[in-house]
């Protein structure tokens, strides 16, 4: 193979799914049937871009693990994103933290699993997933506190550690109870979690308050080989990565670090995406030309993805530069 050759990344966001079937997109939380008819109705277009069309599954949620902590979910019909209310109110809330007795027991949990099993008994091939496995320390201790949390850390350090502990640990437990109910490996090949409000802490408080809980996270997945998203990321906090021995960075849509900054510093291999919303916004040629152009940072993978119906045409040009230079 040519040591030219550089692999991509293709995927068809919910909004796009939701749009095909015309549905709203609170139906593929809700709905077995609503998600039966817009995966069906993505297919044609798969065809068409000459991809694998994807297998239907519940709508990404990244908050089943908190909620099993007592955080209150709410996925409401008219909506397209999930919201959150955090259950730490007072810093005795913090103290009071236990973990559940049996974290299947969760509402949105038992919820989750039965809409999977009613969709694989309509879908055989359809995922079981019921949402991402857990957050990062950094980011699920924001979501049980919400806003006050950044300001803990400097107020009541101890306070800060215990959360943050308190979140991985119960993150691990809640992943390994789930990953024994659907018969899934615990120790995959390759593990990692997104983390994107860590970049939120200086590099002196990364060390402190984020470093610590990323290395306890890695450590408990077990994987072989680590990967980390994060959004927040400064040029100054990429060091970490390598002191963490993470494999893979994806920088995802961080708005402090351009691909020239992440091929200049990132000490690691990382992934280089089309943003969603250049998708919306540019040509099909300047698309083009700016795959190329992230191509010449020899990323791990450039990754890009359909969101809405009227970007076909710009996907499609996309997907023959990438195959070009697959």
């Amino acid at each position: 193979m040519s040591e030219n050759r550089q692999p991509y990344q293709f995927g068809f966001f919910d909004s796009l799914i939701a749009e095909a079937g015309g549905v709203p997109q609170a139906a593929l939380h809700l709905d077995v049937d609503a998600i039966c008819h817009a995966y069906q109705a993505v297919e044609p277009i798969a065809r068409r871009l000459g991809v694998d069309a994807p297998k239907a599954r519940l709508a990404g949620l990244a908050y089943v693990h908190i909620s099993t902590l007592g955080a209150e979910v709410t996925i409401s019909p008219d909506a397209d994103e999930p919201y959150v209310k955090p259950c730490i109110r007072t810093l005795e809330d913090i103290d009071r933290l236990r973990e559940p007795d049996d974290y299947l027991a969760a509402e949105l949990v038992k919820h989750r699993l039965d809409l999977v099993g009613r969709l694989r008994q309509r879908r055989p091939d359809a995922s079981d997933h019921i949402g991402h496995d857990f957050q990062g320390p950094i980011t699920t201790a924001a979501l049980l506190m919400g806003q006050d949390f950044f300001m803990l850390p400097y107020d009541d350090p101890a306070r800060a550690h215990r959360l943050i502990e308190f979140g991985v640990r119960s993150a691990l437990n809640y992943r390994k109870v789930l990953a024994t109910h659907q018969q899934r490996p615990t120790r995959p090949r390759s593990g990692g979690f997104p983390d994107d409000f860590a970049g939120m802490f200086p590099p002196d408080a990364f060390r402190r308050f984020v470093l610590p809980y990323w290395r306890m996270m890695f450590d408990g997945l077990g994987a072989a080989e680590r990967h980390v998203h994060s959004e927040l990321l400064r040029e100054e906090h990429l060091p970490f990565l390598a002191e963490l021995g993470v494999d893979i960075y994806d920088p995802s849509v961080d708005q402090y670090l351009s691909p020239e900054v992440v091929a200049r510093c990132c000490p690691v291999r990382y992934f280089l995406r089309i943003w969603p919303s250049d998708v919306e916004r540019l040509s099909a040629d300047e698309l083009v030309a700016q795959y190329r152009y992230l191509v010449s940072f020899k990323p791990v993978a450039v990754t890009f993805h359909m969101g809405r119906l009227v970007d076909e045409h710009k996907i499609a040009a996309l997907l023959a530069v990438a195959r070009e230079m697959a």
